[in-house]
């Protein structure tokens, strides 16, 4: 309890010194844009950036968990047989749809 106490009091004593240090928000809409060479933003700043590597990611988050269960399973595998070499496979099957559904997408084209 006393642990829950302290770690309390900490937070506390670091919001209040986080609100007295804050810096007060710019009065006018001039002060507060953004500096931009002495211009005005034409566009959002997320607006530039393109993340297309977003399927890409899936693709290799998938078959990164593949190997983490891998290497377990090989162990698992000697002590009960068939039942894990079944229940590997649907594993495995469900890692391939996510594979087709990748390279149905395009992940794997060069672009």
């Amino acid at each position: 309890m006393s642990h829950l106490v302290t770690v309390a009091a900490i937070a506390a004593f670091a919001f209040a010194v986080s609100a007295a240090l804050a810096r007060p928000l710019p009065a006018t809409a001039p002060q507060a844009a953004p500096f931009f060479g002495g211009g005005s933003a034409e566009t959002h700043a997320w607006q530039r950036y393109h993340f297309r590597a977003y399927t890409m990611t899936l693709v290799f988050i998938a078959f990164e968990m593949e190997m983490m269960f891998m290497y377990p399973w090989a162990v698992v595998f000697v002590a009960e047989g068939g039942k894990a070499m079944a229940e590997m496979g649907m594993f495995l099957g469900i890692l391939a749809i996510g594979l087709l559904y990748g390279w149905r997408e395009g992940v794997f084209r060069w672009q």
